[in-house]
């Protein structure tokens, strides 16, 4: 059924396109087109191809992109669950291949749920350097944290705050900002009708002011020399080229690196501003076309425009440490000793449990006076006055992995923050400050699902195969303890069968489960657990 398009909308569309109009309003009888992208952190692209359960066919503008059938239905197979790719729509993955993003750097993703684009840029950081991810709806973070930890992210932090405040705590930071700003939403209409019961004649000059305040700050979170992409998914043009036109006039430290048109991508619209009424200079008319528009009527995708920002000046990566200490070596006062007493000088051999329960215990007094002497330290990291050993133990006995980061602790809960300057969050509104590892309950550590869905699985002592094909996948997925024969169980040399497993997916990590006795209990969170018939 056609939709039902606002004559207002469809005025100014026909005043924007001219005689490209029809096609335009013939787009909206095509279905929307379906598209994945491959989470390269869990899996190669190519490995990917090999294993798809679907038909791929690639996106122009993005290496990992691919267009599936209608009725392939990507959200109910087991691979989706394990984090090997994200559903996207295709035209969603174009701001991010245009950001450049390159491992070690530091990015912000400043308008952030519910993650799609986070989950990009990550597989672009290849785990080094720092994701911050931000979303002003609380709610919405919710969403955001769970993809990026469906992802195997290990070096985000998802904050809940005005970037105004974030600008405060992080001048001149990033390297990488994309600003995938709120909008009318005009270029969703085709793939989601709900969006025409907010659309008015208004709604693009309502929004343009809340982007102006967020471009604003997002300039001085900016790096010299660091690119910023803003990218909207509307068509009009007061939200995309008068936004960028108004910006740079504002900032002329900042220029359009122009768009390669080869993938589908449209100039930038400047006809349509002069005509109504915006005096442009030659110089400001080209910059302005060096945007780019994805047009539904021209790509399979829905309609984008992006526009690629540099910030004038020097890149300078040499004003603070970006390399992290590993976990296990980074620790101070209480927890430097328990580490130390955790491996043996210059090898990595283990001790026993007995000896780790002594050092834990000799060294408790000493961590709960340096945390009790660190508390009220605002909204971010709060101190934990107990025994970080046995997480200590559970790294030490359970991975097979260096961890890099700093240990962050709320509550009993236990995070590894990617960001060195952990001060940098105290009075920010954190939703997750790092990858989260698990929580410390009755003296003991229970390790946190995203800490096995990130893990590779040769870097757990122990792992255990399920098959997608046969339904065992499923069943795990949906909470059900699994009969699992002890050979199946794979172990590091001198590693038990007996305890945590880390459940993985034709090889991929998918969770934990627990061995014992040939049956394998479920660890499976429920709130995450497969619901589709």
């Amino acid at each position: 059924m056609a939709l039902h398009l606002p004559s207002p909308f469809q005025a100014k569309m026909k005043s924007l396109l001219g005689s490209n109009f029809d096609d335009f309003m013939n787009s909206y009888h095509e279905s929307p087109h379906a598209g994945i992208r491959v989470n390269t952190l869990k899996i190669s692209n190519e490995q990917f191809r090999k294993i798809s359960p679907f038909a791929l066919e690639p996106v122009p503008w993005c290496p990992t992109g691919y267009y599936v059938e209608d009725g392939a239905r990507p959200g109910r197979h087991p691979y989706y669950h394990a984090g090997l790719y994200y559903i996207q729509e295709p035209s969603a993955m174009s701001p991010v291949e245009l950001l450049d993003v390159q491992p070690g750097d530091r990015v912000l993703d400043l308008c952030a749920a519910p993650g799609g684009k986070s989950t990009q840029i990550a597989a672009k950081l290849g785990g080094q350097g720092v994701l911050i991810s931000n979303d002003l709806n609380p709610d919405r973070t919710k969403a955001l944290a769970k993809n990026l930890e469906m992802c195997g992210v290990r070096n985000a932090i998802v904050l809940n705050e005005q970037p105004d405040r974030i600008a405060e705590a992080f001048p001149a930071y990033f390297d990488k900002i994309l600003v995938d700003a709120p909008c009318s939403g005009e270029g969703m209409f085709r793939k989601d009708e709900s969006m025409l019961k907010y659309w008015e004649a208004s709604s693009p000059l309502v929004f343009a002011e809340m982007q102006r305040d967020i471009l604003r700050s997002a300039v001085n979170m900016l790096a010299p020399g660091g690119t910023m992409v803003y990218s909207t998914c509307t068509f009009s043009p007061e939200e995309n080229e008068g936004m960028i036109a108004a910006f740079l006039e504002e900032h002329p430290e900042f220029s359009v690196i122009p768009i390669d048109a080869s993938f589908g991508f449209a100039s930038g619209e400047t006809a349509w501003l002069q005509r109504h009424g915006l005096a442009m200079s030659e110089a400001l008319r080209e910059q302005i076309a060096g945007t780019g528009r994805l047009w539904p009527h021209k790509v399979r995708g829905e309609g984008h425009f992006v526009a690629v920002l540099a910030k004038e000046g020097e890149v300078n990566r040499d004003e603070e440490p970006r390399s992290l200490p590993h976990v296990n070596g980074q620790m101070t006062g209480g927890e430097a000793a328990l580490a130390a007493t955790s491996r043996q000088e210059g090898n990595n051999s283990r001790k026993s449990k007995a000896e780790l329960k002594a050092a834990r215990h000799g060294h408790k007094d000493r961590n709960r006076k340096e945390a009790a002497g660190s508390r009220g330290s605002g909204k971010g990291a709060q101190a934990f006055a107990g025994d970080l050993g046995p997480f200590m133990e559970f790294i030490h006995e359970r991975l097979r992995v260096d961890l890099q980061g700093h240990v962050v602790v709320h509550g009993s809960q236990i995070y590894i923050s990617a960001l060195p300057e952990k001060e940098r969050l105290s009075q920010l509104k954190t939703v997750r400050p790092g990858w989260y590892a698990g929580q410390l309950k009755s003296g003991r550590f229970v390790p946190g699902h995203p800490l096995a869905v990130a893990l590779k699985a040769e870097e757990a002592a122990r792992h255990v195969n399920l098959s997608s094909a046969d339904g065992e996948a499923v069943r795990y997925l949906k909470g059900e303890t699994l009969t699992v024969d002890e050979e199946r169980i794979i172990c590091h040399p001198g590693i038990e069968t007996k305890g945590y497993v880390l459940v993985c997916i034709d090889g991929y990590s998918a969770g934990w489960g627990k061995w014992q006795a040939g049956m394998l209990k479920n660890e499976y969170p429920v709130g995450w657990r497969w619901t589709s018939v």
